[in-house]
């Protein structure tokens, strides 16, 4: 079984490509732009790791973790945030709420 993970991310031509890396690099790999619909997914089959952007629809990316993370049964999903706001604030808020890495867009 191929090693899983769920692509959170709003943005569709960034979400086709990662999904094709992450692919070609043998990975199975799900999709979503929709915080509340992620927490569906990990709960529907629990990825291996997630890539989530902190500005998404319905739930922000930022709560989705905070849902992980106090979830006994998903809190040691990593999680690398990976989003447009680069501010050092930002980054510390996206640590200290239980993201694994963060990652800022170019």
């Amino acid at each position: 079984m191929k090693p899983s993970i769920l692509v959170v991310e709003d943005d569709a031509a960034l979400s086709e490509l990662l999904t094709w890396n992450f692919d070609a690099a043998g990975y199975d790999v799900r999709c979503t732009a929709d915080g509340e619909e992620a927490m569906v997914m990990v709960r529907e089959q629990m990825p291996d790791l997630i890539i989530l952007d902190w500005m998404i629809e319905e739930v922000p990316g930022i709560e989705v973790i905070r849902r992980l993370r106090r979830d006994k049964e998903t809190a040691r999903v990593p999680v690398i945030m990976l989003t447009a706001r680069g501010e050092e604030e930002d980054r510390i808020r996206g640590l200290r709420t239980g993201c694994d890495d963060y990652v800022t867009k170019p």
